[in-house]
């Protein structure tokens, strides 16, 4: 399958420690990329070609939904999602929009490895 490249935009470093973690565990050989707030994301993308992408939606600077908003035609074959405790339905009806998928938080074990096995 290649080198895997997984970016992690979330504004909790707590949250990327974890998550980065457990895909670790899962997929010890993924190339992880971290960012702490959608525009920087956004700086991260003309740097590597990302195959998985968990975005935060509330964050400063930029939210997921507009980080989102430039991923899906940038990386149109990758497996994006909204990792997120705002769990209101207009964010879940953004992720099919924008055909993401939607995971909410809390970040378990479970939800992870179901999405990157």
């Amino acid at each position: 399958m290649g080198s895997i490249n997984c970016l992690l935009v979330d504004d909790s470093r707590t949250s990327r420690m974890f998550l980065t973690k457990i895909i670790h565990q899962i997929n010890p050989d993924w190339n992880i990329i971290e960012a702490e707030n959608g525009q920087q994301a956004i700086d991260l993308a003309s740097e590597l070609d990302y195959q998985v992408i968990f975005l935060d939606y509330n964050m400063p600077v930029m939210n997921g939904g507009d980080v989102a908003k430039y991923f899906r035609p940038k990386f149109p074959d990758a497996k994006i999602a909204f990792l997120t405790a705002n769990v209101q339905d207009s964010i879940r009806n953004l992720a099919k929009e924008l055909q993401i998928d939607f995971i909410p938080k809390p970040i378990t074990f479970e939800k992870i490895a179901n999405y990157v096995s």
